[in-house]
């Protein structure tokens, strides 16, 4: 039934004309690739992705390189390219792939939607451009372009505008030409129909009716405002007598999990009795930086970065396997969450 969808055929009209086809990962169809690009392009443009893509593939070219690497190693490839639960999450699936597939990348969707950070969407892009498997997809892109297409009403995060949207785009996928289609619908949510459409170029201006209706920015929904918490952390650039700074790695889950970041000071907390607590012995402040800002999708964090310089003493008892003295500038294997890159730059430049 789809293959007879005007849909689908002007889609796929379009894309033999205007679709990309020159991006890192769509040089041959192996899954491996295909499956780290899906990954990286989740919640971030193309642009970003390619050097980050490009450099990801050198660094770790098969699942069995992947999987054999250290987390830190990996953190630090992703380090920049933000929500790095997915880095962890293609860490631990390449592991099980190694453990329960012999490092090859399955062809079967109820193997592959199971694997860590691999969701519905995500399967099917990986099966439809790697074997031509008809999967339908329901990224960001798909949403928006099929909520403008048959006026969508509602937020998609809510359960019953979802199983909407899922049915549209199973209706929708042919059984034919199913990686081209994929591709196509992926490219015109990216090029055209965007944020600001570009309508007067759209494939399938005939038959959307949020055009018909003039409502095309009233489509998709957004979701629901909240006003985000807002939370404050003191961080502590403790340095030692060669200038090296003191860095943690970070618990495993959370913000910034498995990272390598400043030892921070809750705000409520006084920070010499803090300090003292933590460290075994008392430091010297020096004067506050300005205050750091980051947004998360949920809240937004304030930072405080705090210099200080650590006594010989403290220096030599804090050494374990969650610390680690840096000094900045030189090579560094490990992640680092962006703030916590750009406060290192900073003390290298000693701006």
């Amino acid at each position: 039934m789809a293959d007879a969808d005007p849909f689908s055929k002007l889609l796929l009209r379009w894309h033999r004309r205007e679709g990309r086809r020159d991006l890192p990962w769509q040089r041959d169809r192996d899954p491996y690739r295909i499956w780290i690009s899906e990954i990286m392009l989740q919640q971030t443009q193309v642009t970003t992705v390619i050097p980050y893509y490009e450099r990801f593939m050198a660094r770790f070219p098969h699942i069995s390189t992947l999987a054999s690497a250290k987390l830190d190693a990996v953190l630090a490839e992703w380090s920049g390219l933000g929500y790095y639960a997915r880095a962890r999450y293609l860490h631990q699936a390449a592991e099980v792939i190694v453990a329960r597939h012999g490092g090859v990348f399955p062809d079967q969707f109820h193997d592959v939607v199971v694997l860590p950070g691999i969701g519905r969407s995500t399967a099917g892009a990986i099966l439809a451009f790697s074997h031509g498997q008809r999967h339908a997809i329901l990224d960001g892109n798909v949403k928006r372009v099929l909520s403008r297409y048959h006026a969508v009403e509602g937020w998609s995060g809510r359960a019953e505008v979802a199983r909407r949207l899922w049915s549209l785009a199973e209706a929708h996928t042919p059984t034919r030409r199913v990686a081209a289609y994929t591709q196509a619908i992926m490219d015109l949510g990216a090029m055209v129909c965007v944020r600001r459409p570009g309508c007067v170029t759209c494939p399938l201006v005939g038959g959307c009716k949020a055009h018909k209706q003039n409502q095309v920015h009233c489509y998709p929904a957004s979701k629901p405002t909240r006003p985000r918490p807002r939370r404050e952390v003191v961080m502590i650039m403790l340095k030692d007598s060669r200038d090296r700074v003191l860095l943690e790695r970070r618990a495993p889950s959370g913000i910034w999990g498995g990272l390598w970041s400043f030892p921070e000071c809750p705000v409520e907390e006084a920070l010499e009795p803090w300090c003292r607590m933590q460290f075994g012995a008392g430091i010297l402040f020096e004067s506050a930086w300005s205050v750091l800002r980051h947004s998360f999708t949920h809240f937004e964090l304030a930072i405080t970065p705090q210099p200080a310089r650590a006594p010989k003493r403290l220096t030599q008892r804090m050494q374990s396997t969650g610390l680690l003295w840096y000094k900045p500038g030189e090579p560094f294997d490990g992640g680092l969450a962006g703030p916590v890159r750009f406060l290192l730059q900073q003390m290298e430049t000693g701006n």
